[in-house]
C-alpha cells in the first residue's frame, strides 16, 4: 500500500494519508462455502422480515424449505452475522469481559429534538460472492444518518471510526446501543464519557429497545441492498453513499411528516445542513 520504508504506519493511518476508507483497504468481503453463504442470504431476508426468530425457529424454518440443517450451523452463522431475536434469551452479541454495565435510559423518554439520542449499531450486508459489515450511527428524533463504515471484520475499531465521523458533527445527550463487544469497550465508552455524553445499553435480547436503528436496517435492506448484487467492496461503498444521500436528502418519512431527514435535523439544531 506505501512503500516498505514506512511500514511502520499502521492501516488507519496508512487510509487517512490516502484518502481512502479503511473499507477500502480491505477489498476482500469475508466469505464462507457457497452453502453457507446461501443460507446467510435466506436467514438474513427471514430475520429482516420476523426478527423475533431465534436459532431453533430459523432452524426449524430452513428445514421447512428443504434444507437439512442442524441447530449448531444455524447458531454459529447468526453469531458470525450478528444476529439475535428480539425477545430475552442468550445473546449472540457477546459484551466485553468485565466490562461496566450500564442502565437503559431511553424508556418513557419523550424524543422531542435532534441530538437528544444517538443510536450505534451493526448489521450483516450481503454481496454475491461474501459479506461486510455495515456500521451506522442515526439521530432518533430526525433519523439523520450521521455517519456509517463498513468492516469485513466485526472489530470495534470500524465503530470506533463511525462515532468519531458523527462527533464532528456535534453530539448527543444520550447514546444508545446494544451491548456487544464493540461497545461495551473501554475505548468506546471512554469517547462518550470524554465528551460528556450519557450511555444507554439495550436490556439483553432486546433489540427493539433500539427500535430506530433496526428499522434503518430493514430500510436500506429492502430499498437498495436487497436490490443489487455487489461484487466488490468499492462498488458497495459506492452503492451505499449514493443511497445514505437518498435517505437523509430526499426520502420522506411519514413520520416526519413527509419530510425528509436532512430539514428536520438541521432546522430544528438551528445550523445549516451539510451538503
Amino acid at each position: 500500500m506505501i512503500e516498505s520504508g514506512h511500514a511502520h504506519l499502521s492501516i488507519r493511518r496508512q487510509c487517512e494519508l490516502l484518502g481512502l476508507s479503511r473499507s477500502t483497504f480491505y477489498y476482500m468481503p469475508a466469505e464462507e462455502s457457497d452453502l453457507n453463504l446461501h443460507l446467510m442470504r435466506l436467514i438474513d431476508a427471514y430475520y429482516t422480515k420476523v426478527p423475533f426468530y431465534g436459532r431453533r425457529r430459523m432452524t426449524a424454518h430452513l428445514r421447512y424449505q428443504g434444507y437439512e440443517i442442524n441447530i449448531k450451523r444455524v447458531r454459529r452463522l447468526m453469531q458470525k452475522m450478528g444476529l439475535q431475536a428480539i425477545h430475552p434469551k442468550r445473546r449472540t452479541s457477546i459484551a466485553a469481559k468485565g466490562h461496566k454495565v450500564y442502565p437503559y435510559l431511553l424508556r418513557n423518554l419523550a424524543i422531542t429534538r435532534p441530538n437528544q439520542v444517538w443510536s450505534t449499531d451493526i448489521t450483516y450486508i450481503r454481496m454475491r460472492r461474501g459479506f461486510m459489515y455495515l456500521a451506522a450511527v442515526i439521530d432518533w428524533h430526525s433519523r439523520y444518518v450521521l455517519a456509517w463504515q463498513l468492516s469485513n471484520t466485526l472489530d470495534g475499531l470500524f465503530c470506533l471510526d463511525t462515532l468519531d465521523l458523527a462527533l464532528a458533527q456535534g453530539k448527543p445527550d444520550i447514546s444508545n446501543t446494544d451491548q456487544g463487544a464493540q461497545f461495551t469497550a473501554q475505548a468506546f465508552t471512554s469517547r462518550l464519557e470524554t465528551a460528556g455524553i450519557r450511555i444507554s445499553m439495550d436490556g439483553r435480547g432486546r433489540a427493539l429497545d433500539n427500535v430506530f436503528v433496526e428499522r434503518l436496517w430493514r430500510t436500506v435492506k429492502y430499498e437498495h441492498v436487497y436490490l443489487h448484487e455487489y461484487t466488490s467492496v468499492p462498488e458497495l461503498e459506492k452503492g451505499l453513499e449514493e443511497y445514505f444521500t437518498f435517505y437523509n436528502h430526499e426520502r420522506l418519512h411519514q413520520s416526519l411528516a413527509y419530510r425528509p431527514p436532512v430539514e428536520v435535523h438541521f432546522s430544528e439544531v438551528g445550523c445549516p445542513a451539510l451538503p
